[in-house]
């Protein structure tokens, strides 16, 4: 069996929300961890264990930063890591997947699906072997009780429910 780790270094987690629906805000986490056991060189076997710090939550703005840490949205003090887990990996054809899995935020434990795509594996500058994904999908930001909400004065809302997942990770596999 062969483990892999995220190289957070180049790994990216991030989201993106529509704001007041007519612009899109961006964000990510900048710290997290996983790994990754998979006997198969395709990965189609692998088992995927992964954690987010919500205190890392970065929108390039303090103030909704600490918004979005408050009880309102993630709740950092109670619940500080967002957690996933896979529960199968299915070839689509080609470097196509589909990741299934149980994603645990704000003490909810919801299943999700993402899709992924699957780079390739090389040797980096330091000898370690890499592997490379790129994964989307989207959740519903009330499932995990992440419920606030506002309107405008003109009757439009302020934060849509929809959340697309955008995430980019290499893994190094362990010697």
């Amino acid at each position: 069996m062969a483990t892999w780790t995220i190289d957070t270094s180049h790994s990216e987690i991030g989201f993106k929300v529509k704001h007041l629906i007519i612009s899109t805000v961006s964000g990510k986490f900048a710290q997290f961890e996983g790994s990754v056991e998979a006997d198969k060189a395709d990965f189609s076997d692998a088992k995927i264990d992964f954690t987010a710090h919500i205190e890392s939550v970065n929108t390039g703005n303090e103030q909704r930063d600490g918004h979005l840490k408050s009880a309102d949205f993630f709740d950092a003090a109670t619940h500080p890591t967002m957690h996933f887990v896979s529960t199968s990996l299915r070839s689509k054809g080609g470097s196509d997947y589909e990741l299934k899995g149980d994603l645990t935020l704000r003490g909810k434990t919801r299943p999700v699906t993402l899709d992924v795509e699957f780079g390739g594996i090389q040797t980096d500058f330091y000898g370690n072997t890499v592997a490379g994904f790129e994964m989307t999908g989207k959740i519903n930001r009330q499932d995990f009780g992440l419920t606030w909400s506002a309107v405008t004065e003109a009757g439009g809302v302020v934060v849509s429910d929809e959340v697309k997942l955008n995430i980019n990770v290499e893994l190094i596999k362990k010697a």
